[in-house]
């Protein structure tokens, strides 16, 4: 059964007290938390800079990748570990040649076999399929089955993250299915990060 590792989404509010949420969080799950996607909209880049630069500390503290949301020149501004895209957002392509071939590169596939192809084709580290369900952190229209995991994951050697509306009452079937990851927001920010943390940790171990 795969090793399946939790990939932290941010609130589109990172100020105030949430890098010592942040904080908690990973140390709830060491090894099991192994990326934190920074996702903010509507701000420039001098102030995502600095919102997020406390919040790359944190992360490279505890070895934890630092993904930056839709943004190549931020990613690479920040020195960032990596980049995910959303099918508006970029060419991987475009995106290795300014960042570097050490740059983790993401890309939204959502309920298609043919763009997650697409995306390996073009030098991704990893695909995103979703959303699995519904999500008060972004709307979707896409639906995956979770068979969709099930066919890349015996097909193909790289990555594969599950994303929408993920909750630890929800996420096993994800899980057996062959997520590498699960991608998670709301389920962990809008609680208590800690519980639910560890309520992942619960139903990711022993599957």
């Amino acid at each position: 059964m795969t090793d399946c590792q939790l990939y932290l989404i941010s609130p589109l509010d990172v100020s105030g007290e949430f890098p010592q949420r942040l904080e908690r969080a990973l140390d709830a799950g060491p090894r099991l938390v192994t990326a934190f996607q920074f996702r903010v909209k509507g701000i420039d880049q001098h102030d995502a800079v600095r919102l997020a630069e406390p919040l790359q500390a944190i992360c490279a503290a505890r070895d934890v990748a630092f993904i930056v949301n839709d943004d190549i020149s931020l990613a690479k501004r920040l020195r960032a570990d990596g980049v995910h895209l959303g099918q508006g957002d970029g060419d991987p392509k475009d995106a290795r040649e300014q960042l570097g071939r050490e740059t983790q590169i993401g890309v939204t596939c959502h309920a298609s076999k043919h763009l997650a192809m697409e995306a390996g084709e073009a030098g991704a580290d990893y695909v995103a399929f979703g959303a699995f369900f519904d999500s008060t952190t972004k709307a979707s229209d896409y639906r995956p089955d979770p068979d969709i995991l099930d066919w890349w994951s015996t097909l193909f050697e790289i990555p594969c993250v599950a994303i929408g509306g993920i909750t630890p009452e929800n996420c096993r079937p994800l899980v057996e299915a062959g997520a590498d990851f699960l991608a998670v927001s709301g389920a962990v920010w809008n609680g208590d990060e800690v519980s639910a943390i560890e309520a992942f940790a619960e139903q990711i171990r022993p599957a």
